[in-house]
């Protein structure tokens, strides 16, 4: 079966790495060197390739940018395979190629199979691939809350079904809860709202203002208030252009449609002889038809003109009345009428405030009453996997130099009397449920069970977090595991026995280990050493892979500081005769 496999990383300029070609293989590869020779910057490496955050300060001193490059062989059709192409990313023979640059400025960009693509998407895919370990995932295990996590994580679909329909219950409960403390909370100040409300509205339904009756009101007013000057005005221009029909026949009739028409008749003469004459005659028949009939218009608006001084008053009267409700409800008619309409809206919704408290707290009990279902049903789910977890931890552990050591799981509940009734209990509930989850360790018979994070020393707690690793690689595996300096605080037989899990790890997965054991490197299939140049910086030919008496004296080094010593050598010979006959 073809699995993912991280075949080789090159880094450039990322802390002590000048430029370095870090080759990898299947099974397991130890990374050693000296102290501060870059083997964490391995680790941060594949971070980055990873979607780990960026870090300007992470670039090499003197260099513009740091650069990681990685070639993962990926099984066509497999989540990471698929995941990648649907982001546009092509497969080089098999492989997907990640890169990651990283700017002295901390600007950060990644590439996936030849495209850009967004540092997010390389976090997704590393689900499927990686999963790495250090010290501080040690430290996070201390913490109750991952280790609930973990547990979560074994039981599988038996708690993540459960516990997503108890999230989503629990989302719209929060929901429902704010909602009625601000309607409850507010229920004063929503009268208040409510009488200004139907004030305003009563107001202007009193009042009954039709749309543009305002500027209506005014152009009447304006005309109202200069009745006679209009009408003289209109008077005088009548006489102007028509004059007095009764002094038509006069000699002294000078109006303006006299003059046209004398004129237009003198042209119509002689129209006959120039058409540009012709064409002038007829453009004087269309003035007198247009004075004609400007003329008529003036007499009618002369003798419909109102001047009634009582119509004038309630007029003003009108417009004074609707002036009070511009002057609260908008700057015209429109707006107060558009003021009204939302005010009866929001008045409706006020008024279905109490109608809606009631729903709602209907709906905030059955959402109770459901959380406390999926509570119990995952406290029930999170004891039978605990059960199984622990069992299985402690069997590894008795693997790994610990054979009386026992682990186990305590789930418990805290009282709470706003909490949730489950089982006869008011108990206090959070996003997770009402479990209470912590991991305890008894070392050796006859030692009472306490919390990791009280009674676990240093070498405890790696080989614990070693356990827990290898209980999730047969129940949610990943392709390759990445640990760095996992084995800290663990020496002799002990670390012999993590050196011996770790290659066991390796049969199924590929297992890259940052370490500082010779007893765990001997187990390797692959070793390799960072090794620092005079100006200290790791050049492209700074990670060399160990094999043969070149291995043995590294594995000198490491046992005793010093390559050449031949009781060194032996212990060295003799780790790896043991490697391999165990494996």
């Amino acid at each position: 079966m073809v699995v993912s496999v991280l075949e080789e990383m090159r880094i450039r300029a990322l802390g002590v790495i000048d430029d370095a070609v870090v080759e990898l293989a299947p099974g397991f590869t130890a990374v050693t060197g000296e102290t501060g020779a870059g083997k964490t910057m391995v680790v941060t490496s594949l971070g980055l390739l990873l979607g780990g955050r960026a870090d300007a300060a992470l670039v090499r001193a003197g260099s513009k940018a740091a650069v990681v490059e990685g070639r993962i062989v990926v099984p066509p059709g497999s989540p990471a395979a698929v995941r990648a192409e649907e982001a546009g990313a092509e497969l080089d023979d098999g492989a997907l190629l990640v890169s990651r640059t990283v700017s002295a400025e901390g600007r950060s960009r990644a590439h996936l199979g030849g495209r850009s693509a967004p540092v997010g998407l390389l976090a997704e895919l590393s689900d499927d691939l990686v999963a790495v370990h250090g010290q501080t995932d040690q430290q996070g295990l201390l913490r109750p809350a991952r280790q609930r996590q973990a547990l979560d994580r074994y039981a599988g679909e038996a708690v993540s079904g459960t516990l997503a329909a108890y999230s989503k219950a629990y989302q719209r409960l929060r929901t429902v809860t704010a909602t009625l403390d601000e309607l409850t909370t507010l229920a004063r100040e929503r009268a208040q709202e409510a009488d200004l409300l139907r004030y305003g509205l009563d107001e202007i339904a009193a009042a009954e203002p039709q749309p543009g009756e305002d500027a209506e009101l005014a152009a009447e007013a304006e005309r109202l208030g200069h009745a006679e000057a209009l009408a003289s005005a209109a008077t005088t221009a009548h006489s102007a252009l028509a004059g007095d029909p009764a002094d038509q026949s006069g000699p002294e009739a000078m109006d303006a449609s006299t003059l046209v028409v004398g004129a237009h008749r003198a042209l119509e003469a002689v129209r006959s002889h120039d058409p540009a004459l012709a064409a002038l005659a007829d453009r004087l028949s269309e003035v007198s038809i247009l004075l004609s009939d400007v003329a008529g218009e003036l007499a009618g608006y002369a003798d419909n003109l109102d001047a009634d001084p009582l119509r004038l008053a309630a007029v003003e009267e009108r417009r004074a009345a609707l002036g009070q409700l511009t002057r609260k409800y908008g700057e015209d008619i429109g707006a107060v009428l558009s003021w009204a309409e939302q005010g009866a809206v929001r008045l409706a919704e006020l008024a279905g405030d109490d109608d809606r408290i009631g729903e709602l707290t209907a709906e905030r009990d059955t959402l109770r009453a459901e959380l406390a279902t999926l509570a119990q049903q995952l406290t029930e789910a999170r004891t039978d996997a605990a059960k199984r977890f622990a069992d299985a931890v402690t069997e590894e552990l008795s693997e790994l130099a610990m054979p009386h050591a026992r682990v186990s799981f305590e789930l418990r509940r805290s009282d709470d009397p706003g909490g949730l009734e489950v089982d006869g209990r008011t108990v206090a509930f959070g996003p997770h449920g009402t479990d209470e989850v912590e991991l305890l360790l008894a070392p050796h018979p006859g030692a009472q069970a306490r919390p990791i994070a009280k009674g676990a020393s240093g070498g405890e707690l790696s080989r614990v977090m070693l356990a827990v690793e290898v209980v999730f690689a047969g129940s949610d595996p990943v392709p390759t595991y990445l640990f760095d300096e996992v084995d800290a605080g663990v020496g002799g037989k002990a670390a012999v026995e993590v050196g011996r899990r770790l290659a066991r790890l390796a049969r199924s997965a590929q297992v890259v280990v940052v370490t500082h054991l010779p007893q765990v490197a001997a187990f390797a299939d692959r070793h390799l050493v960072v090794e620092k140049t005079d100006d200290g910086s790791v050049t492209r030919s700074g990670v060399q892979v160990m094999e043969g008496e070149d291995r043995v004296r590294e594995l000198s080094r490491m046992l005793a500081g010093q390559e050449d010593s031949s009781l060194a050598r032996a212990h060295a010979e003799e780790l790896l005769a043991t490697a391999r006959a165990a494996v």
